[in-house]
């Protein structure tokens, strides 16, 4: 690693590990960690909030102009609030997608993100970063998990956040309906670029993960 200011760009399917990954290699690096994905369930948690349908573009374009979204010491804030709670519930889960299909949505995101990213060295995760966001990213890594792996993930983390009447077959059938959003909607569609490094964490600890992306980025290999 040569130079001063660096990005990271991460993508993957829901589930898969990016957050918690780029998170801990953030720290690792002493760098700044932007959770992208975070950043739609926010405006996703406003739209149900203010009882809004996140199913009709319409609603949710109206309340851009008012919606500040900012990342502080890791943690993500929608008009001063902070939401990292908020934003994992199942709920959220849901209706994401929906609000991520918007291009009005998407246009505003990307501009804050590419804001973020001239600004100093940072990790950033989601499903378009390498792609669309960051094409130009330093490093580039599209982290991955079987289906089964991803949804036993996410029930744990739902169970161990309180949430009550929901399957492990259920969350499999959600990320399976959410996989086929994110890869066939019109804008920006989440696809592994050819430059990107292909991590599959289905067999690997998140230790394991963390010290081959490293290694990568500091010129281990």
């Amino acid at each position: 690693m040569k130079k001063d200011v660096f990005s990271i760009a991460v993508d993957g399917p829901a589930g898969a590990g990016k957050s918690t990954i780029a998170k801990k290699i953030a720290k690792a690096l002493d760098i700044e960690y932007i959770d992208t994905g975070a950043m739609y369930r926010a405006l996703t948690l406003k739209a149900i909030e203010n009882n809004l349908n996140p199913q009709n573009p319409e609603e949710v374009i109206n309340i851009l102009s008012d919606t500040d979204i900012d990342f502080i010491d890791n943690h993500i804030f929608i008009d001063g609030k902070q939401v990292d709670e908020e934003i994992r519930e199942n709920i959220i889960n849901k209706n994401v997608s929906y609000v991520a299909t918007i291009k009005e949505v998407r246009d505003y995101m990307v501009k804050l993100q590419k804001g973020m990213a001239k600004k100093k060295s940072l990790i950033m995760d989601g499903r378009d970063i390498t792609s669309v966001v960051l094409p130009n990213a330093d490093y580039k890594f599209f982290i991955t998990a079987s289906v089964k792996e991803r949804g036993k993930r996410r029930y744990k983390e739902l169970i161990e956040n309180g949430e009550k009447n929901i399957s492990l077959e259920q969350i499999i059938m959600e990320i399976k309906r959410r996989d086929d959003i994110d890869s066939n909607r019109k804008i920006a569609p989440l696809i592994k670029t050819q430059d990107a490094y292909l991590l599959d964490t289905t067999n690997k600890t998140i230790d394991e993960c963390i010290n081959e992306i490293v290694s990568i980025v500091m010129g281990g290999k």
